[in-house]
């Protein structure tokens, strides 16, 4: 039930209770031959002492006992620990009333005259029940403190810095490009570089420069006059006035056509724009922050981007690294995008597999964290059970490296990250690798166990 190798204080205790001495030993002993630390109690008040100060996270409690029945003992550590999971033992007679006790939160009921194997398993799947409430709580609070401005989320090295650059870049006034492949999170920074700048309480205007037809976006940019062309029946601001002193983000900039970015070109330079059809220039303060997928050095090489609205554009550049860059972030995003579509879907669930969230973290993700939401969401909307498991997740158990033997897995680091965050790394990864098994990593990586232990703990 529980690894050898794991320390003593980090074992699941297990909560036995039961008015009868004889059945209140034998099954602590089962728990104990199991790897669990045990704690007993001989009655229902008892047993909400130890709950309060010992915090279990199972309770197997007799149904039928005097005073205190289990069923008011089950009500009771539901009110003061909701996460601990109860467990009932009940004589065949009794079974109805374990039946109705489980619509009041237990977890499961076993019969008595009790069997082994059937206790464990009950007992053990409740502590995987257990193991993932409390690791979702835990990753909750940890992207409290992780989500940046914007919704940023992270705490890989690569992750933080980019968001070191992005708080520099928002400080001043100069045009900011960012770079990065489809699903990156480009908006996202944008967003960011709005919300940490001296214009966050100005407007933020978004345009995607591909999304819209090239006979269009110069007079959405730009507005127009009434009669500027056909259809134009009254007067329109463009994206640029709708700005104003605030930030305009010019997604897929490298889609634009070379009129427009002319004018880009001109906004940029003069700080004012010209509606079609109008008479006289606007002048209008915006900050302009672009992004693209495309290498825009390469465009111009081609001749299809100008080369001096490049320089202008790209005064700070901020390259996103691909999600495949930054592995240790898979779990934060994986348990954010859970949260919000069981709430957007009103489906509680507790978290992912061990097996799952496995998958996600081998998974290559070439469509990065675009790609990533986009899997939790559909595993939310077809899972059946109380997690994700493997099967919610189709896809991801072949291809583009998902299956890969681990020795053919690597990842990398920023030149200059620290030798000890190097350690941490190397250490999380092979652990990753070994399936959390901490005496098979400690043998690959020839440390002690101890070390692993030490290095990890230090960054809980």
């Amino acid at each position: 039930m529980t690894d050898p190798a794991t320390p003593a204080a980090a074992l699941p205790l297990v909560l036995v209770v039961d008015d009868d001495h004889s059945n209140l030993e034998s099954v602590g002993r089962i728990f104990e031959k199991e790897g669990c630390r045990v704690a007993t109690a001989a009655g229902g008040e008892a047993a909400l002492a130890r709950v309060r100060a010992e915090a279990p996270q199972v309770v197997i409690t007799d149904l039928a006992m005097p005073g205190m029945d289990g069923v008011a003992l089950l009500k009771a550590v539901k009110a003061i620990a909701p996460h601990v999971e109860v467990v009932l033992m009940t004589a065949y007679g009794t079974v109805e009333g374990a039946v109705a006790a489980m619509k009041e939160g237990a977890y499961d009921f076993v019969t008595k005259p009790l069997k082994r194997h059937a206790v464990v398993r009950s007992v053990k799947k409740a502590l995987e029940k257990q193991a993932l409430v409390a690791e979702n709580v835990r990753l909750r609070r940890r992207l409290a403190g992780l989500c940046a401005p914007g919704g940023m989320i992270g705490q890989s090295s690569a992750f933080r810095a980019t968001l070191d650059l992005v708080r520099q870049a928002a400080a001043s006034h100069a045009t900011v490009l960012v770079t990065g492949e489809s699903g990156t999170g480009k908006e996202l920074v944008a967003r960011a570089l709005h919300e940490l700048s001296p214009r966050a309480e100005g407007p933020f205007v978004a345009v995607n420069c591909a999304a819209i037809p090239e006979s269009i976006l110069e007079a959405e940019l730009f507005g127009f006059e009434r009669g500027a062309f056909t259809g134009a029946v009254a007067r329109k601001e463009g994206r640029f006035e709708r700005a104003h002193l605030g930030t305009l983000f010019l997604d897929e900039v490298g889609e634009m056509a070379p009129s427009v970015q002319v004018k880009i070109l001109r906004v940029v330079q003069e700080g004012e724009i010209e509606r079609l059809g109008g008479g006289g220039p606007i002048p209008v303060d915006v900050r302009i922050v672009a992004a693209t997928n495309r290498r825009l050095e390469q465009e111009v090489a081609a001749g299809r981007f100008r080369e001096d609205l490049y320089w202008r554009l790209n005064v700070v550049t901020v390259a996103l690294p691909p999600l495949r860059e930054r592995p240790e972030d898979v779990p934060l995003l994986a348990h954010h995008f859970l949260r919000y579509f069981c709430e957007k879907n009103d489906k509680p669930l507790a978290g992912f597999t061990p097996a799952a969230m496995g998958a996600l973290e081998r998974y290559r993700w070439p469509g990065n964290v675009r790609e990533l939401e986009n899997a939790v969401e559909r595993a939310v909307v077809l899972c059946r059970g109380p997690a994700i498991d493997l099967p919610d997740l189709p896809g991801l158990g072949g291809g583009d490296g998902a299956d890969a033997p681990a020795a053919a897995r690597a990842f990398s680091l920023p030149l200059g990250t620290p030798l000890d965050e190097v350690e941490r790394h190397v250490i999380r990864e092979t652990l990753r690798q070994t399936k959390g098994d901490k005496a098979l990593a400690a043998q690959l990586l020839g440390i002690s166990i101890r070390t692993i232990y030490r290095k990890i703990d230090r960054e809980e």
